[in-house]
């Protein structure tokens, strides 16, 4: 009944890399194009550095981390 059980459940994090690495992957070849210009690749490494720090800046608030 539970052949092969383990061997199943060991694929399972080999899977979720994989899954992850093709969405980055995915990702990057969709941006590789705006890194050409040096306008739209300052543009592109702001909007990317905007929203980080509008996410981390939003969860120190909502979990009251710090005072913001």
């Amino acid at each position: 009944m539970f052949d092969g059980f383990w061997d199943n459940v060991s694929r399972y994090p080999r899977y979720l890399v994989t899954i992850i690495l093709g969405v980055f992957f995915y990702a990057f070849a969709w941006l590789q194009p705006l890194m050409k210009n040096p306008i739209s690749a300052i543009a592109t490494i702001g909007l990317f550095v905007a929203g980080l720090t509008f996410v981390a800046l939003t969860l120190r608030a909502m979990l009251g981390l710090a005072p913001v």
